[in-house]
């Protein structure tokens, strides 16, 4: 509107005396960051398109799959207590009747923890409970110090996170004493803090293993939307190829059912297979919210 004013009456809108183009022809031309953002619209109309019939959908298998990790684990426990139990006595040097009470708080713990958050029944306590097993695990198995372990539940404390702005979201009214703008603004910024853990895992990914040209592609490509992720740009676009690079990785390297059941690395496999459809589950909670008001996404609907 400013040319057209600028210009209004001049002649200078069309074409100037010696035949080239005028300002207004010149400027028009998209610059390189307009048609990427124009062909990254149409990918997410034709994503959105796509997921019309799951959407619905996606926060059940979210929330189900952010859980499964840990309603894994309880399985485990109760299939292997005696080993579970000698490993804490013998290596964790943790008195027996103790050994005992941490397997059974932390099993009873991560189903009706579990239970809840896929029913959607007291999410904040459910949360609460599900992150405070996390760190006991972690200072029981003596797990703290170990980098991917860290990197990995810090992931899955990142999809928890996203659990409890979900059910903020569907909550219509606010508790009595409370509020509705600090609701918003705590589901705000709980929803920051849920993106920034959950790219975490993709971390770990990057440093773990051999590099060759596939892994190099994958991370950058994985790095990519990671940064798109965490500042909130196109981040539904970005979440969907997290969940797509993940999904591939995990169904290829993690396969623990083709693995001999006495094999060493089995359960090694299994529990990294379940860690990462938890965090799979924090990105379609991610792709059925949005990124929040702390995004680039929102900033552009504001200006």
């Amino acid at each position: 509107m400013a040319q057209i004013r600028g210009t209004a009456g001049y002649n200078l809108g069309a074409q100037d005396r010696f035949g080239g183009p005028g300002r207004a022809d010149a400027t028009n031309d998209p610059s390189p960051l307009d048609a990427i953002r124009e062909q990254t619209s149409k990918i997410e109309d034709w994503l959105d398109t796509l997921s019309d019939p799951v959407k619905p959908y996606l926060p059940a298998i979210g929330r189900f799959l952010i859980v499964v990790t840990f309603l894994e684990d309880a399985l485990r426990i109760i299939t292997q207590w005696n080993d579970q139990l000698f490993y804490l006595n013998d290596h964790r040097h943790i008195p027996w009747g103790l050994t005992h009470l941490f397997l059974l708080i932390n099993v009873v713990a991560m189903v009706s923890c579990s239970t809840m958050v896929i029913t959607r029944k007291y999410s904040d306590y459910a949360v609460g409970g599900l992150i405070a097993v996390v760190i006991t695990q972690a200072l029981g198995y003596g797990l703290i110090f170990d980098l991917n372990f860290f990197l990995r539940n810090l992931s899955v404390m990142g999809g928890l996170l996203m659990v409890l702005s979900d059910s903020w979201v569907r909550k219509r009214f606010a508790p009595a004493g409370l509020p509705q703008l600090d609701d918003k603004d705590r589901k705000m910024y709980f929803q920051l803090a849920g993106r920034v853990l959950l790219i975490f895992l993709f971390i770990g990914f990057v440093f773990a293993g051999e590099w060759g040209f596939g892994r190099v592609l994958v991370s950058l490509l994985g790095f990519v939307a990671c940064v798109m992720v965490v500042v909130g740009f196109k981040a539904k676009w970005s979440a969907v190829m997290l969940v797509v690079i993940l999904s591939i990785f995990n169904v290829f390297v993690n396969n623990f059912w083709t693995l001999h059941e006495h094999h060493p690395h089995k359960d090694f496999a299994k529990y990294d297979f379940f860690q990462i459809l938890s965090i799979v589950g924090g990105l379609l909670l991610l792709v059925n919210m949005g990124p929040g008001q702390f995004s680039v996404d929102e900033k552009k609907k504001v200006y």
